[in-house]
Protein backbone atom coordinates (compact mmCIF):
# COMPACT_ATOMS: atom_id res chain seq x y z
CA UNK A 1 0.00 0.00 0.00
CA UNK A 2 1.09 3.50 -0.99
CA UNK A 3 2.16 6.35 1.91
CA UNK A 4 -1.00 8.50 0.55
CA UNK A 5 -3.02 5.43 0.51
CA UNK A 6 -2.18 4.44 4.47
CA UNK A 7 -2.59 8.04 5.20
CA UNK A 8 -6.48 7.95 4.13
CA UNK A 9 -6.88 4.51 5.51
CA UNK A 10 -6.22 5.89 9.11
CA UNK A 11 -7.63 9.22 8.21
CA UNK A 12 -10.88 6.60 7.48
CA UNK A 13 -10.46 4.76 10.81
CA UNK A 14 -10.22 8.34 12.50
CA UNK A 15 -13.92 8.97 10.97
CA UNK A 16 -15.32 6.31 12.22
CA UNK A 17 -14.02 5.85 15.24
CA UNK A 18 -15.03 8.95 16.27
CA UNK A 19 -18.70 7.91 14.89
CA UNK A 20 -18.91 6.88 18.20
CA UNK A 21 -17.81 9.11 19.88
CA UNK A 22 -20.29 11.45 18.18
CA UNK A 23 -23.21 8.86 18.85
CA UNK A 24 -22.60 8.57 22.38
CA UNK A 25 -22.40 12.63 22.46
CA UNK A 26 -25.92 12.86 20.54
CA UNK A 27 -27.60 9.85 21.77
CA UNK A 28 -28.29 11.55 25.05
CA UNK A 29 -30.30 14.64 23.86
CA UNK A 30 -31.68 13.57 20.40
CA UNK A 31 -32.34 9.97 21.36
CA UNK A 32 -32.21 7.24 18.84
CA UNK A 33 -34.34 7.45 15.79
CA UNK A 34 -33.93 10.85 15.44
CA UNK A 35 -29.70 11.09 16.07
CA UNK A 36 -29.71 8.39 13.14
CA UNK A 37 -32.19 9.77 10.88
CA UNK A 38 -30.61 13.17 10.60
CA UNK A 39 -27.01 11.50 10.69
CA UNK A 40 -28.03 9.13 7.26
CA UNK A 41 -29.59 12.52 5.95
CA UNK A 42 -27.02 14.88 6.17
CA UNK A 43 -25.16 11.67 4.65
CA UNK A 44 -27.49 11.13 1.53
CA UNK A 45 -27.12 14.72 0.83
CA UNK A 46 -23.70 15.01 0.67
CA UNK A 47 -23.56 11.58 -1.65
CA UNK A 48 -25.59 13.01 -3.95
CA UNK A 49 -24.01 15.83 -4.32
CA UNK A 50 -20.47 14.19 -4.95
CA UNK A 51 -22.68 11.83 -7.38
CA UNK A 52 -24.37 14.47 -9.46
CA UNK A 53 -21.12 16.05 -9.89
CA UNK A 54 -19.41 12.80 -10.63
CA UNK A 55 -20.38 13.84 -14.72
CA UNK A 56 -22.92 10.88 -15.36
CA UNK A 57 -25.87 11.85 -13.36
CA UNK A 58 -28.59 10.46 -15.79
CA UNK A 59 -26.70 7.20 -15.68
CA UNK A 60 -26.65 7.59 -11.65
CA UNK A 61 -30.51 7.89 -11.46
CA UNK A 62 -31.20 5.52 -13.79
CA UNK A 63 -29.61 2.87 -11.86
CA UNK A 64 -31.50 4.32 -8.69
CA UNK A 65 -34.47 4.13 -10.11
CA UNK A 66 -34.01 0.29 -11.67
CA UNK A 67 -32.36 -0.71 -8.29
CA UNK A 68 -34.61 0.93 -5.84
CA UNK A 69 -36.02 -2.06 -4.35
CA UNK A 70 -32.37 -3.97 -3.07
CA UNK A 71 -31.17 0.03 -2.36
CA UNK A 72 -34.03 0.47 -0.46
CA UNK A 73 -33.13 -2.98 1.67
CA UNK A 74 -29.27 -2.41 1.83
CA UNK A 75 -30.30 1.07 3.86
CA UNK A 76 -32.19 -0.95 6.22
CA UNK A 77 -29.36 -3.47 6.27
CA UNK A 78 -26.60 -1.51 6.27
CA UNK A 79 -27.49 1.64 7.97
CA UNK A 80 -31.14 2.34 9.44
CA UNK A 81 -31.17 -0.31 11.97
CA UNK A 82 -27.30 -0.88 12.96
CA UNK A 83 -27.22 2.98 13.26
CA UNK A 84 -30.11 2.83 15.72
CA UNK A 85 -29.29 -0.20 16.93
CA UNK A 86 -25.36 1.43 18.29
CA UNK A 87 -27.37 3.91 19.73
CA UNK A 88 -29.54 2.20 21.30
CA UNK A 89 -26.24 0.37 22.89
CA UNK A 90 -23.97 3.43 23.48
CA UNK A 91 -27.09 4.77 26.06
CA UNK A 92 -25.04 2.06 28.10
CA UNK A 93 -21.88 1.38 26.70
CA UNK A 94 -18.78 3.16 26.69
CA UNK A 95 -17.97 4.67 22.78
CA UNK A 96 -14.40 2.36 23.00
CA UNK A 97 -16.38 -0.79 24.12
CA UNK A 98 -19.04 -0.59 21.21
CA UNK A 99 -16.42 -0.23 18.39
CA UNK A 100 -14.62 -3.14 19.34
CA UNK A 101 -18.12 -5.08 19.09
CA UNK A 102 -18.26 -3.53 15.65
CA UNK A 103 -15.11 -4.86 14.96
CA UNK A 104 -17.33 -8.30 14.51
CA UNK A 105 -18.63 -7.30 11.55
CA UNK A 106 -16.28 -9.37 9.12
CA UNK A 107 -16.70 -12.68 11.21
CA UNK A 108 -20.73 -11.95 10.80
CA UNK A 109 -19.91 -11.58 7.26
CA UNK A 110 -18.07 -14.73 7.05
CA UNK A 111 -20.73 -16.79 8.95
CA UNK A 112 -24.03 -15.21 6.31
CA UNK A 113 -21.61 -16.23 3.36
CA UNK A 114 -21.77 -19.78 4.87
CA UNK A 115 -24.76 -20.35 5.62
CA UNK A 116 -26.50 -18.26 2.80
CA UNK A 117 -23.93 -18.19 -0.15
CA UNK A 118 -22.08 -21.20 0.87
CA UNK A 119 -18.86 -20.57 1.46
CA UNK A 120 -16.45 -22.78 1.76
CA UNK A 121 -14.70 -22.15 5.54
CA UNK A 122 -10.81 -23.58 6.25
CA UNK A 123 -10.48 -24.66 9.31
CA UNK A 124 -8.40 -21.83 10.58
CA UNK A 125 -10.90 -19.10 9.27
CA UNK A 126 -13.38 -21.22 11.67
CA UNK A 127 -11.21 -20.73 14.58
CA UNK A 128 -10.42 -17.18 13.96
CA UNK A 129 -14.87 -16.64 14.35
CA UNK A 130 -14.46 -18.13 17.63
CA UNK A 131 -11.22 -16.96 18.67
CA UNK A 132 -13.30 -13.23 17.93
CA UNK A 133 -16.32 -14.05 19.55
CA UNK A 134 -14.94 -15.33 22.65
CA UNK A 135 -13.00 -11.92 22.69
CA UNK A 136 -16.50 -10.33 22.27
CA UNK A 137 -17.61 -12.43 25.29
CA UNK A 138 -14.28 -11.74 27.57
CA UNK A 139 -15.29 -8.30 26.99
CA UNK A 140 -18.72 -7.88 27.75
CA UNK A 141 -18.71 -10.27 30.85
CA UNK A 142 -15.93 -7.76 32.20
CA UNK A 143 -18.45 -5.06 31.64
CA UNK A 144 -21.26 -7.11 33.49
CA UNK A 145 -19.32 -8.14 36.18
CA UNK A 146 -17.83 -4.81 37.44
CA UNK A 147 -18.69 -3.62 40.57
CA UNK A 148 -22.47 -1.20 40.01
CA UNK A 149 -22.87 1.35 41.83
CA UNK A 150 -26.05 3.18 41.88
CA UNK A 151 -25.68 5.50 38.80
CA UNK A 152 -23.77 2.11 37.07
CA UNK A 153 -26.29 0.60 34.74
CA UNK A 154 -27.18 -2.87 35.84
CA UNK A 155 -25.70 -6.05 34.59
CA UNK A 156 -29.07 -6.84 32.52
CA UNK A 157 -29.07 -3.62 30.52
CA UNK A 158 -25.42 -4.46 29.81
CA UNK A 159 -26.32 -7.50 28.27
CA UNK A 160 -29.25 -5.98 25.96
CA UNK A 161 -26.69 -2.94 24.86
CA UNK A 162 -24.11 -5.51 23.72
CA UNK A 163 -26.57 -7.80 22.35
CA UNK A 164 -27.89 -4.61 20.13
CA UNK A 165 -24.43 -3.89 19.42
CA UNK A 166 -23.74 -7.93 18.19
CA UNK A 167 -27.11 -7.97 15.98
CA UNK A 168 -26.07 -4.39 14.23
CA UNK A 169 -22.79 -5.92 13.75
CA UNK A 170 -24.73 -8.90 11.98
CA UNK A 171 -26.80 -6.36 9.40
CA UNK A 172 -23.74 -5.04 8.49
CA UNK A 173 -22.95 -8.86 7.75
CA UNK A 174 -25.99 -9.79 6.07
CA UNK A 175 -25.99 -6.03 4.08
CA UNK A 176 -22.63 -7.14 2.25
CA UNK A 177 -24.37 -10.31 1.39
CA UNK A 178 -27.28 -9.25 0.01
CA UNK A 179 -25.48 -6.29 -1.55
CA UNK A 180 -23.22 -9.22 -3.30
CA UNK A 181 -25.85 -11.18 -4.26
CA UNK A 182 -28.38 -8.30 -5.93
CA UNK A 183 -26.32 -5.62 -6.53
CA UNK A 184 -23.34 -6.86 -8.28
CA UNK A 185 -22.25 -4.74 -11.42
CA UNK A 186 -23.32 -1.28 -9.56
CA UNK A 187 -20.72 0.95 -8.68
CA UNK A 188 -20.18 1.03 -5.16
CA UNK A 189 -21.33 5.19 -4.71
CA UNK A 190 -24.45 4.60 -6.57
CA UNK A 191 -25.10 1.95 -3.75
CA UNK A 192 -24.04 4.39 -0.90
CA UNK A 193 -26.05 6.85 -2.12
CA UNK A 194 -29.16 4.70 -2.49
CA UNK A 195 -28.90 2.59 0.36
CA UNK A 196 -28.78 6.15 2.16
CA UNK A 197 -31.92 7.87 0.69
CA UNK A 198 -33.69 4.78 1.50
CA UNK A 199 -31.92 4.68 5.11
CA UNK A 200 -33.23 8.00 5.42
CA UNK A 201 -37.11 8.04 3.81
CA UNK A 202 -37.34 4.55 7.01
CA UNK A 203 -35.93 6.94 9.63
CA UNK A 204 -37.89 9.93 9.10
CA UNK A 205 -40.97 9.03 10.00
CA UNK A 206 -39.40 7.32 13.29
CA UNK A 207 -37.65 10.45 14.54
CA UNK A 208 -40.75 12.57 13.85
CA UNK A 209 -42.91 10.30 16.20
CA UNK A 210 -40.11 10.51 18.73
CA UNK A 211 -38.63 14.46 18.57
CA UNK A 212 -37.27 15.52 21.44
CA UNK A 213 -39.71 17.42 23.41
CA UNK A 214 -36.99 19.31 25.19
CA UNK A 215 -34.22 21.68 23.83
CA UNK A 216 -30.96 20.54 22.14
CA UNK A 217 -27.79 21.17 23.20
CA UNK A 218 -25.12 22.77 20.60
CA UNK A 219 -23.21 19.96 21.63
CA UNK A 220 -25.81 17.23 20.87
CA UNK A 221 -26.26 19.74 17.23
CA UNK A 222 -22.45 19.64 16.64
CA UNK A 223 -22.01 16.08 16.94
CA UNK A 224 -25.01 15.27 14.44
CA UNK A 225 -23.15 17.50 11.92
CA UNK A 226 -20.00 15.65 12.55
CA UNK A 227 -22.01 12.51 12.11
CA UNK A 228 -22.80 13.26 8.64
CA UNK A 229 -20.65 15.23 7.13
CA UNK A 230 -17.56 14.00 8.55
CA UNK A 231 -18.06 10.13 9.65
CA UNK A 232 -21.05 9.46 7.05
CA UNK A 233 -20.85 11.67 3.64
CA UNK A 234 -16.64 11.99 3.76
CA UNK A 235 -15.88 8.78 5.22
CA UNK A 236 -17.62 6.85 2.54
CA UNK A 237 -16.03 9.03 -0.11
CA UNK A 238 -13.08 8.45 1.14
CA UNK A 239 -13.57 4.44 1.59
CA UNK A 240 -14.63 4.25 -1.82
CA UNK A 241 -11.71 6.21 -3.33
CA UNK A 242 -9.55 3.68 -1.23
CA UNK A 243 -11.65 0.58 -2.86
CA UNK A 244 -10.51 2.30 -6.51
CA UNK A 245 -6.87 3.39 -5.61
CA UNK A 246 -5.85 0.17 -3.18
CA UNK A 247 -8.33 -3.08 -3.70
CA UNK A 248 -11.21 -3.72 -1.95
CA UNK A 249 -8.99 -5.89 0.20
CA UNK A 250 -6.60 -3.56 1.46
CA UNK A 251 -9.62 -0.88 2.18
CA UNK A 252 -11.51 -3.21 4.34
CA UNK A 253 -8.47 -3.66 6.69
CA UNK A 254 -9.56 0.20 8.06
CA UNK A 255 -11.82 -2.97 10.18
CA UNK A 256 -8.68 -3.44 12.60
CA UNK A 257 -8.01 0.06 12.91
CA UNK A 258 -11.53 1.87 13.99
CA UNK A 259 -11.40 0.13 17.61
CA UNK A 260 -7.85 1.99 18.35
CA UNK A 261 -9.29 4.97 17.63
CA UNK A 262 -12.94 4.74 18.88
CA UNK A 263 -10.87 3.46 22.37
CA UNK A 264 -8.68 6.64 22.10
CA UNK A 265 -11.50 9.12 21.32
CA UNK A 266 -13.22 8.11 23.64
CA UNK A 267 -10.91 8.33 26.54
CA UNK A 268 -10.02 11.69 25.31
CA UNK A 269 -12.66 13.33 25.19
CA UNK A 270 -15.27 11.38 27.40
CA UNK A 271 -12.84 9.99 30.14
CA UNK A 272 -14.17 6.20 29.41
CA UNK A 273 -11.76 4.07 31.33
CA UNK A 274 -9.33 1.95 29.82
CA UNK A 275 -7.98 -1.09 31.66
CA UNK A 276 -6.04 -3.98 30.99
CA UNK A 277 -8.34 -6.53 30.53
CA UNK A 278 -10.58 -4.13 27.71
CA UNK A 279 -7.14 -3.63 25.67
CA UNK A 280 -6.41 -7.50 26.03
CA UNK A 281 -10.39 -8.74 24.66
CA UNK A 282 -9.61 -6.01 21.78
CA UNK A 283 -6.74 -7.65 20.89
CA UNK A 284 -8.37 -10.98 20.91
CA UNK A 285 -11.58 -9.81 18.98
CA UNK A 286 -8.97 -8.27 16.49
CA UNK A 287 -6.86 -11.42 15.94
CA UNK A 288 -10.05 -13.88 15.47
CA UNK A 289 -10.95 -11.29 12.68
CA UNK A 290 -7.63 -11.39 11.15
CA UNK A 291 -7.41 -14.86 10.72
CA UNK A 292 -11.56 -15.08 10.32
CA UNK A 293 -11.22 -12.80 6.84
CA UNK A 294 -7.91 -14.31 5.64
CA UNK A 295 -6.03 -11.16 6.60
CA UNK A 296 -4.02 -14.14 8.54
CA UNK A 297 -3.21 -16.86 6.19
CA UNK A 298 -1.40 -18.98 8.09
CA UNK A 299 -0.02 -20.03 12.01
CA UNK A 300 3.86 -20.47 12.21
CA UNK A 301 4.70 -23.80 12.95
CA UNK A 302 1.10 -25.02 11.95
CA UNK A 303 0.21 -26.93 8.64
CA UNK A 304 -3.51 -26.65 7.12
CA UNK A 305 -4.36 -29.46 5.46
CA UNK A 306 -5.06 -29.20 2.03
CA UNK A 307 -8.74 -29.46 0.60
Amino acid sequence: MKPSHAVQLLVLAALWGASFLFIRVGVADFGVAPLMALRVSIGAIVLAIMLALRGTPRASLATLRSRALPLLVVGVLNSAAPFCLFAFAELTLTAGLTSVINATTPLWGAVVAFVWLKDRLTPLRTLGMFIGFSGVVSLVWGQIAAPHGALAPSATATALAALAALSAALLYGIAANFTKRYLTGVDSMTIATGSMIGGSLVLIPFAIATWPAAPVSLHAWGAVLALGVACTGIAYLIFFHLITVAGPARAITVTFVIPVFGILWGALFLNEQVNAGMLEGCAIVLVGTALATGVIKRIPGLRQRQA
